[in-house]
């Protein structure tokens, strides 16, 4: 069933013994200037994203120098890079402090890193200010990246205030040919300012809802159900995701039957949709 981390200090976050995800690994490194840190999964493909400051990132023996363009997560697209499953990865921060995000999906065949810089960041408008609906998605690993990694996507979104996101409700927890796909999820939030706050929402098709409040540094994992959210007035909601396949790499998502009628009147859901698969 669906877990909240609460700004969790328990590091990682999401590691090889969840009780909810199987197939993914999330964790934040914060670095100090100059800082250094090592990292190898010995299960999962994963992609390091900075999400603020500049670092050198070895992988094995491949040097990627000088990741990372922006100061925080509002400043531009991220620059990342991918490592295979089992590499080794060392992280060194250039001069001043950095953060980097890990996200990691399980694999089984090893492929060979590579960079994403901000220029080849896939995104995508969904929404609009009048339906309440408007964010950016930032597709990191998506479509352009098919064929050079296993079933991990990431991504960062972008939300309005006072707008949904993963709206209409949809949902992805059936494997059902051209209809819905498997895929597990993950949801890290942050908020501009720090002191904003949303809600995450999850139901089932016969269960009870579940309504969370989220605030800057909360974690969500998903492994079903419809998952709507929304940021509070006043504030921007940034929200860093992770999808992992179990069955494929493409995305498909269902909306909830009750609520399929509004993919007509809100802008963009076709193309975020066939962003993702």
């Amino acid at each position: 069933m669906p877990e909240f981390i609460p700004r969790s200090e328990q590091r990682p976050i999401v590691g090889t013994s969840s009780a909810t995800l199987d197939l993914i690994y999330f964790d934040l490194v914060t670095l100090p200037a100059n800082g250094r840190d090592t990292r190898r999964l010995p299960a999962h493909e994963s992609l390091y994203v900075v999400l603020s400051g500049q670092v050198d990132i070895e992988v094995d023996d491949i040097m990627f120098e000088a990741v990372g363009r922006r100061a925080d997560i509002w400043g531009g697209d991220a620059d990342s890079v991918y490592a295979p499953v089992g590499a080794t990865v060392r992280i060194s921060a250039r001069g001043a402090a950095a953060e980097i995000a890990i996200a990691g999906g399980i694999c089984d065949t090893r492929y060979t890193p590579f960079r994403v810089t901000p220029g080849e960041v896939d995104a995508v408008n969904v929404g609009s200010s009048d339906t309440h609906s408007q964010r950016r998605i930032a597709h990191l690993l998506g479509q352009r990246q098919n064929g050079r990694c296993g079933n991990l996507l990431v991504s960062e979104l972008y939300a309005g205030e006072g707008c949904w996101s993963g709206y209409p409700p949809h949902k992805h927890d059936t494997e059902d040919g051209d209809v819905e796909s498997r895929h597990e999820e993950l949801y890290h939030y942050r908020f501009q300012p720090e002191t904003g706050f949303g809600s995450q929402i999850t139901y089932d098709d016969d269960g009870p809802v579940k309504i969370l409040m989220t605030r800057n540094g909360d974690t969500f994992l998903l492994d079903r159900g419809y998952h709507p959210t929304v940021t509070s007035p006043g504030h921007r909601g940034y929200i860093f995701t992770i999808l992992v396949g179990k069955h494929r790499r493409g995305l498909i998502q269902r909306f909830d039957p009750a609520h399929q009628h509004l993919t007509k009147t809100i802008p963009g859901i076709d193309a975020m949709r066939d962003k993702f698969k």
